[in-house]
This record gives structure tokens, sequence and C-alpha cells, in this order.
């Protein structure tokens, strides 16, 4: 069987290439593979990258609401798409990650749409991190606040950190661990000396009198926090025994990111006389100022931009290896599938998302967040049924890690996730609704054609048994 001439759309011929790792369609000389500390820390600032940003929950609807959310959010969004993500990532161990699973339940319709879906969501999301990363500086470097240098900030910010993701992924991995490590000292130490101050009946304020509470703004300030648990399965063709690492990644990650999060908002809230109408956005490093002094306000902001930078770059990854995996699929030209000779790394999927990411870096950081939120709900929908799917229709499929619960526990586990993924659309903006709507539009035409210039040869494409019989 040659390796650009695939076929994966029946039972048998999946089974076949699950017994012999055939995912990987562009031939590239041996790189080092990821590791499992590494992929823990990747998945982590795909998730969270740490407390930075949840302040906005208890602005939102108080301190006793952020708790909860925070406690219960991951119970019935986090673990389920993790395992989700468990169980198909090392069923289908290919870049491409969701692209793969929709392809195979649904076809390639709707494996393309899952695709375009995910990278506009994954780059637009990418934009975000300049934008917060600057917005932390600009505490500390004023000139940055508006005008000519906020935006040139951002262009070279963001133009530096993708070098750093052309360098390679074992690179960025280890880079994240130590990003990680550092970003978090700053709450531990918050968290240790805030300890003596805290009033627990502080955690039961419901909010200040007269402060209207903003749902929309709360509930995506947790899904934005939480989500993005599939993010790591694009780079599934790239980690070291994915069928063992990938469920333990997830499963470390699971406990760093909710402990991240809870604890130092436990802290917080029970340190600190509440004032709603500060808990926004980088309020943290306020709250270190009036518990230990500037010295941790600063290292606070320091940890920040250091977050934020592993944000970025485990973002910036997963979209260029999902991109390299739609290449590799045949979803878009072979071009977008080349890997770099020094470093091994697709630089043309690294240039494209940074140069979307760059056009879209004028948009708020609120209407980022919405958009994200729609277009990533969009696509977990997608995602929900065909994880399904496949267990229905192919319950002898060769799982490494399997779900522990029959189809009809599956429904379930599913279901209060989708419920949630309908509301968060169900309160979007007009705006929202009307970008959301243009980029599914522009991502199925775009899907044509493609596939008119595949019938023209016009452009070099993979061909793949299943994807090109599209027309």
């Amino acid at each position: 069987m040659e390796e650009d001439s695939l076929n994966y759309s029946t039972p048998s011929s999946q089974q076949h290439l699950l017994e012999h790792n055939k995912y990987h369609i562009t031939k590239t000389k041996p790189t080092k593979k990821l590791s499992l500390v590494p992929l823990v820390f990747l998945i982590y600032f795909e998730v969270a990258g740490g407390p930075y940003g949840e302040e906005s929950a208890v602005g939102a609807a108080g301190p006793l609401f952020a708790i909860i959310g925070f406690i219960i959010f991951p119970f019935i969004w986090s673990i389920p798409e993790a395992l989700l993500t468990a169980e198909l990532a090392t069923t289908f161990p290919g870049n491409g990650g969701f692209v793969i699973w929709a392809n195979e339940a649904f076809g390639p319709f709707w494996g393309s749409l899952m695709g375009f879906w995910k990278f506009f969501c994954g780059v637009i999301n990418l934009a975000s991190y300049p934008v917060l990363c600057i917005n932390y500086l600009k505490l500390i470097i004023p000139p940055l606040s508006s005008g000519l240098p906020h935006f040139f900030s951002i262009f070279i910010s963001t133009c530096v950190l993708s070098l750093l993701n052309y360098s390679g992924l074992a690179i960025v991995g280890y880079t994240a661990v130590f990003l990680g490590v550092i970003s978090l000292l700053p709450f531990v130490l918050l968290t240790l000396i805030s300890l003596p101050k805290v009033d627990l009946t502080r955690w039961l304020s419901l909010g200040q009198k007269g402060v209207k509470k903003d749902w929309t703004l709360y509930f995506n300030t947790i899904f934005w926090n939480l989500n993005f648990w599939d993010s790591a399965s694009t780079l599934a063709g790239e980690i070291d025994e994915p069928h063992k690492t990938f469920p333990k990644a997830l499963l470390y990650a699971g406990f760093l990111t909710c402990l991240a999060y809870i604890i130092p908002l436990l802290a917080a809230t029970g340190a600190m006389q509440l004032d709603q109408k500060n808990w926004v956005g980088g309020y943290f490093a306020n709250v270190a100022e009036t518990i230990a002094g500037k010295w941790l306000k600063l290292w606070m902001e320091i940890g920040a931009v250091l977050s934020i930078i592993g944000l970025f770059e485990a973002q910036l990854s997963s979209a260029a290896y999902q991109l390299l995996g739609m290449a590799d699929l045949g979803f878009v030209p072979k071009f977008f599938g080349e890997r770099s000779k020094w470093f091994n790394t697709p630089w043309m999927a690294i240039l494209l998302s940074t140069i979307i990411a760059l056009s879209v870096s004028f948009l708020t950081f609120t209407e980022i967040i919405s958009t994200v939120n729609f277009l990533y709900s969009l696509g977990m929908l997608l995602e929900f049924a065909s994880f399904l799917w496949l267990r229905r229709e192919f319950p002898s499929l060769k799982r490494p890690f399997q779900v522990p619960l029959g189809l009809q526990g599956l429904v379930l586990m599913c279901l209060v996730p989708s419920v949630l993924l309908v509301y968060v659309m169900a309160i979007a903006t007009r705006i929202v609704y009307m970008s959301s709507a243009l980029l599914t539009i522009f991502g199925i035409v775009l899907y044509h054609f493609m596939n008119f210039c595949k019938s023209r040869n016009w452009i070099e494409f993979n061909h793949v048994d299943g994807v090109d019989n599209v027309l």
C-alpha cells in the first residue's frame, strides 16, 4: 500500500492503519518525539496557562458562583472532553486529530468543516495572547497603552513568538515546562501568604449589592478558561508512544489545571474584602500587592507575560500541526505540509497561522473570546457526534484507551456538555453570529474550491481515498 493513497474509509482499512501506524503521509527525517512531561505542560497551556483571566468570573457573578463554577465545570465539561480526546487520539494517532475523527465518522465534507472551524477558532484565539501580553506590559511600560506603539508591540511580539515555534516542538514543549513552573510560583506564594488572612465567610458572598450579574461574561470566562482539551490531539503524530503517553498526560494536566484555578481563587477571595468592580483580567496582580507587596505584584505581572507566551506557543503548535494533518489528508494543498529542513517543523502552516492571527489582532479581547467560543462550540458538537457514531458503528475497532461506558452511558456523558455548548451559542451577540456564519460559509466554499482545484490538478494535493472522491 502506498502512503499517498491510503484508504481508511472502512472498518477493515481503519484497523489496518491502526496496526501499521500509517497516518504520517508526509515523509520526514526522524525527529525527537514529545515525551510525557512536555506534553502535560503543552496541554496545560492549551487549556489554561494559570489562573490569569479567571478574575472576570468573580466580577461577573461574585465569589461563590466563581468558586462553584471552577469546581463543577471540570466535572460536567472538562472530564468528558478529556476522556473523548484520550479515546480518539489513541485510536487515530495522527496529526489532524479531530479532523480525522469527523472524517472517519461522517465523511470528508464534515472532516473539512471540522478542520476549518477548529483552525479558525485556534488562530483567532491565538490573536488574543499578544493582546493580553501587551495589556500586562503596559502596566510597566505605559506608552504601550494605545496608538502606534500598542499595535507595533503586538506585531513584533507575535512574530518573535512564532519564531520560537519554528525551532521545533520538543523545544516548545520544554519551554512550556519552564514557563509553567515560573508563572505558577507567584500563585503558590500568594496562597501561602494569604492563608492567615482567609475568612471563610467571604467565599459565600453572592456579590455586592447593586452590582448586576453578567451571566454571559461569567459563562464565557469559565468556558474559555476550561476548554481546548482536544487541541493536543493534532500533535498525536509527534508524541512518543501516544497510546500510553496521551491518557496519562491528559490526567496529569487535568489535575494541574484544576488546582491552578481553584486554590489561588479560594486564597484571593478569602483574604480580600470584595470590591467586585475591580475583579477584571489582571486583578490578581493587585491582590498580590495588597497581600504581600509590590515585589509579588511585579513577579505576577512577569508571570502573566510568561504564561501568555506559553499559551501562544501551545496554541500555535496545535493550529500548525492541524493544518499539517489536513495537508496530509488532502483537504488543503500539499505545500501546507512542508516541513523545515533544519527543524522538521511545518513552517508553511506556522506562517499562515501567524498571518491570520495578526490580521484579527485589532479585535477586542471580549470579541475574540466570544467568537472563539462560538466556533469552538460548533466544532465540539460535531466532535461529540463523531465520538458516539464511531463507537456505535465500529464497536470492535482497536482502541488502546477506551472510556469504560456503554453507548447509553456515553450519550449521557456527552449530553450535559452539549447543552452547555448550545447555551454558549445562544447567548452570543449579533456580531458573533455574523462573523461565525461568514467563517462557516467561507469554510464550505473553500472546501468545494479545494475539490475543484484537485479535480483540475491546478495545485498538488496528497491523494487519500475517502477524501478525494467528493465531487
